[in-house]
């Protein structure tokens, strides 16, 4: 019964209250107590995390488990009465566990290639989560010599095609889905193909939700339904068979719904779609007199995709590799790290490579709900027989974080002395004295990095490349190369970590790696070290004789929310 105070105040009535709910009618003075316990209820918003490449998640301060979708790569087509290629396996649920404060490595599955005659398509490949793996699908058959003439297993299976063998054609059956098996199925079979006149069709490869279709002597036969899932906050279908194809003429089969591709019965097949692991499509044979072998077309890669809830305490969220990420719906703004790849280290007593650019702020205006994409840039590569490269963007909304430069080089065909421009500039090489590269390229205020370090002729020694924080150093005569220039420090994960450090100089006397992720340059005949992985550090220069530069750390990008 509610009891009310004096004045006709509602009292509360058997409440209850717990992390999940509070029933009942509560006043303020009731409610603190358990607000100061931890155990009021806490509010909390959802994330979507979508991998559409291989990279890395880490798993935010108290998640616990997420919801997933993991679809690998589409099988290829084949050709010539060509088959079409099983969908990638599909497979998603619900309150899987994961621990916080981990990183987990995303596996996303390319597409597998289609074929020609006599060939079976190509398996796509497989998408990985954790212990959760999606199988590519299986190739598609292609006329007319067995065993390549029948549909191969995987995720969903291959389509089949036909097989002649003098004087007999046969029907080839498809390829076997959920292979291996899982609960629930990930796929489904491939159809079979028909050995009748005039166009032989091939069987449609399977989807995440239907049996390809079996050819008829006249078309090729449809692809497998996909799947779909709102995972992504609306309702996409994944998963779809590439259709079958005859040859000379005909109809080629429809790709399965979620990104299979269409059979074509006189062209090459349709791809089946990016980022669905649809199937490829079947490709044919143009009609007499010409009798021109076409080619299946390629499977589509597959997606990984996370959804988790956090509470609104937890502001963190750290990303190592290129993704989308749906921003909270209660979020207004950012305090935001974006560290680009550090530069590849030159060769052959090379000039560190220079520290990606580093740049951070606050109060970043973002739209609650909005999907962003998150870039972060790859290391640059070292290297002694071809000029290194510089590191790759990382980019957030309007704010970009340029790769750092590249040290300079003194071997291979073309090489470049002068250290590259970029977030931080490589070190010069050290014949005749090739100079620094510039940092803060393009100009951005704060300035995001600093200039690499002259290298010396006379010594035959490497420059510095250039750091967040500090210029690399210019070789000295002594002999001996110079020192990374420093990155800088940042306490936006929690915790002071430095990042953004050029990479040291090589030759005789190798030069240190600057702090944040700098590798260290490479003495005599000696690799270079490799910057650090999600530093931004340069890679550092490989020594004299031969050395190779080591290659630039990769990048990475790291967001507070504001609510």
């Amino acid at each position: 019964m509610t009891l009310r105070y004096t004045g006709g105040v509602i009292q509360a009535a058997a409440p209850t209250v717990n992390i999940s709910s509070a029933t009942g009618v509560w006043l303020l003075s009731q409610a603190l107590p358990y607000r100061a316990a931890g155990t009021w209820p806490i509010q909390t918003v959802t994330i979507i995390q979508t991998f559409l490449a291989s990279g890395t998640w880490t798993a935010p301060a108290d998640v616990t488990e997420v919801e997933y979708l993991v679809v690998a790569g589409g099988g290829g087509g084949g050709g010539v009465s060509g088959a079409g290629g099983g969908a990638g396996g599909f497979r998603t649920g619900t309150g899987f566990s994961v621990a916080a404060g981990t990183d987990y490595t995303i596996t996303v599955g390319s597409g597998g290639a289609g074929s020609s005659v006599n060939t079976r398509g190509v398996n796509g490949n497989d998408s990985v989560f954790s212990t959760i793996t999606s199988t590519g699908g299986g190739g598609g058959g292609s006329a007319n010599t067995s065993p390549n003439t029948t549909g191969a297993n995987g995720g969903s299976g291959g389509g089949g095609a036909y097989t002649y063998s003098a004087p007999s054609f046969t029907p080839a059956p498809g390829g076997s889905g959920n292979t291996p098996v899982v609960s629930p199925s990930q796929g489904s079979n491939g159809g079979t193909g028909n050995a009748s006149p005039p166009n032989y069709g091939a069987g449609g490869g399977g989807g995440a939700s239907g049996t390809g279709s079996n050819g008829t002597s006249t078309a090729g036969g449809n692809g497998g339904a996909g799947s779909a899932s709102s995972i992504s906050g609306s309702s996409v279908t994944y998963s779809g068979g590439g259709g079958g194809a005859g040859q000379g003429g005909g109809t080629g089969g429809a790709g399965g719904a979620g990104g299979g591709g269409t059979g074509q019965p006189i062209a090459d097949g349709d791809a089946g779609s990016a980022n669905t692991g649809g199937g490829g499509g079947g490709g044919g044979q143009t009609a007499a007199p010409g009798f021109v072998n076409k080619t299946g077309g390629s499977g589509g890669s597959g997606i990984v995709i996370l959804k988790y809830e956090v509470p609104t305490t937890t502001t963190i969220f750290t990303f190592k590799s290129t993704q989308k990420w749906v921003a909270p719906s209660a979020a207004v703004s950012v305090d935001y790290l974006i560290v680009a790849g550090g530069g590849g280290g030159g060769g052959d007593g090379g000039g560190g490579g220079g520290a990606g650019g580093f740049r951070t702020g606050t109060g970043l205006s973002i739209t609650g709900g909005t999907e962003y994409t998150i870039t972060v840039g790859a290391g640059g590569t070292g290297t002694t027989t071809t000029n290194p490269t510089g590191g790759s963007n990382s980019v957030f909304s309007t704010i970009t974080s340029a790769g750092g430069g590249q040290g300079g080089n003194s071997t291979g065909p073309g090489y470049v002395l002068n250290g590259a421009n970029g977030g931080s500039g490589g070190g010069g090489q050290v014949d005749l004295g090739g100079l620094g590269g510039t940092g803060n390229t393009p100009v951005v205020s704060p300035s995001q990095g600093n200039n690499g370090g002259n290298g010396s002729g006379p010594s035959y020694s490497g420059g510095g490349g250039g750091g967040a924080s500090a210029a690399g150093a210019t070789a000295n005569p002594g002999p001996g190369a110079g020192n990374g220039g420093d990155g800088t420090a940042s306490s936006i994960s929690g915790s002071s970590v430095t990042y953004a450090g050029g990479g040291g100089g090589g030759f005789a006397t190798a030069g240190t790696g600057g702090a944040g992720g700098g590798g260290a340059g490479g003495p005599s005949n000696t690799a270079g070290t490799a910057g650090t992985a999600n530093t931004g550090g340069g890679g550092g220069g490989g020594g004299g004789a031969g050395g190779d530069g080591g290659n630039g750390g990769s990048g990475i990008v790291i967001l507070k929310v504001n609510y």
